[in-house]
């Protein structure tokens, strides 16, 4: 233990020589041909701080201005905005390590003390990092829907996995920037991590809910029972199309255009029906329709099919049939069934297809029968003589 205790204290003495002797050998990175103004100009060293920052951001607007131009040029025949947008997001950090240098060199310039020169320098690294940071996160998102788009060779990238991956790509970007700016700063980066550990478990006692619900949407984004679009019924009764499928929770647009979310915990362990589910989003409807056993049910069987022939939402294959079910108690119950293109159609067609069998049946004279009641009343012969 203690040996390990000692490496990790010698590797951040050693980055934290490396890291002071880089920032007090700056002069270093200037050519030759400008070292002699730049001794020179060390006689007046707010003049020379000023002239620094100057043409380091005319330097870094120059070629952040030279890079968009060409990029743009490149890029110009492709169909889409997503190059571009990568474009604008890439030259913000060019400029910035430009700028930022610049500002490295006017803190060598004004000649500060070493401890005060030692620490802006740090900040200015330290501000580096973390717009580098930023610019990872905002690009990565802009990748991810650009390879969301192509389907054909980044199957695993879609519309309802991008926050998933959004999210690691964020996890790993700061575990990174951390990690760097720790050594940076001359600290020992296992102690960080361990008390990392201490909270991240309060924290997940604290918000097991939460996680139990993020935990779920992983599973659901790997699994995929459903995609957005989809039309699922749930074990509770609630049936509507998918809107939104999150890391915390999933939403369902029901017919009556009311949104439901649920928990993503709740999806997890729920029975879900998918109606859009299968080889492709056809769905069969079962319509029960009963006649009277006085009927001619080959008549019957003809008519059901001239109705489903001549809805235009009914599809023409598979074909609509009709089978004979059940001789019910005042009914021979058949069942048309037919598909429709798409689940959301159901009640529609369901709706059209009843008005036009009872107005067919009416005209082909086919009964539908329903309950009838005949009640007879017995008067007892003592009352009828008394009458």
């Amino acid at each position: 233990m203690a040996e390990q205790k000692d490496n990790s204290e010698e590797v951040i003495d050693t980055s934290s020589k490396v890291a002071e002797q880089a920032f007090s050998d700056v002069k270093s990175w200037l050519p030759d041909f400008i070292l002699p103004y730049w001794n020179s100009l060390q006689e007046h060293p707010l003049l020379l701080m000023i002239l620094v920052l100057f043409i380091g951001y005319g330097l870094g607007k120059i070629v952040q201005w030279t890079f968009k131009k060409i990029a743009g040029r490149i890029t110009a025949k492709t169909k889409n905005d997503y190059d571009d947008r990568l474009i604008t997001i890439i030259s913000k950090p060019i400029f910035a390590v430009i700028f930022f240098g610049s500002l490295v060199l006017a803190v060598e310039a004004y000649q500060f003390e070493q401890s005060t020169d030692t620490a802006l320098k740090r900040v200015i690294i330290s501000i580096l990092i973390v717009s580098f940071m930023v610019t990872i996160w905002k690009g990565a998102k802009v990748v991810l829907e650009a390879l969301s788009h192509n389907r054909k060779h980044f199957t695993f990238v879609e519309e309802r996995t991008i926050p998933l991956l959004n999210i690691v790509t964020q996890l790993l970007t700061v575990g990174t920037a951390s990690y760097f700016l720790i050594l940076l700063w001359g600290k020992d980066p296992t102690a960080w991590l361990a008390s990392a550990g201490v909270i991240g478990i309060a924290v997940g006692f604290a918000a097991k809910d939460t996680l139990a619900n993020l935990f779920a949407g992983f599973f659901i984004v790997a699994d995929s029972p459903y995609k957005l679009g989809d039309y699922i019924v749930l074990d509770t009764g609630e049936r509507g199309e998918v809107s939104h499928v999150g890391i915390r929770s999933t939403r369902l647009m029901t017919r009556d255009d009311v949104e439901v979310t649920i928990p993503n915990s709740v999806m997890g362990n729920a029975k879900i029906v998918n109606e859009s589910g299968g080889p492709s989003e056809k769905t069969r409807i079962r319509l029960p329709v009963g006649v009277a056993y006085e009927s001619d049910l080959e008549k019957v069987v003809e008519v059901l099919e001239q109705v489903a022939d001549e809805n235009t939402n009914v599809l023409k294959f598979p074909e609509p049939r009709v089978r004979a079910k059940l001789f019910g108690a005042s009914s021979v119950d058949f069942q048309l069934q037919y598909w429709i293109d798409k689940p959301e159609l159901r009640g529609r067609v369901t709706h059209a297809m009843i008005l036009a069998i009872h107005k067919k049946f009416r005209e082909e004279g086919i009964e539908i029968p329903y309950s009838k009641q005949d009640l007879y009343i017995k008067k007892l012969e003592a009352d009828s003589n008394e009458l």
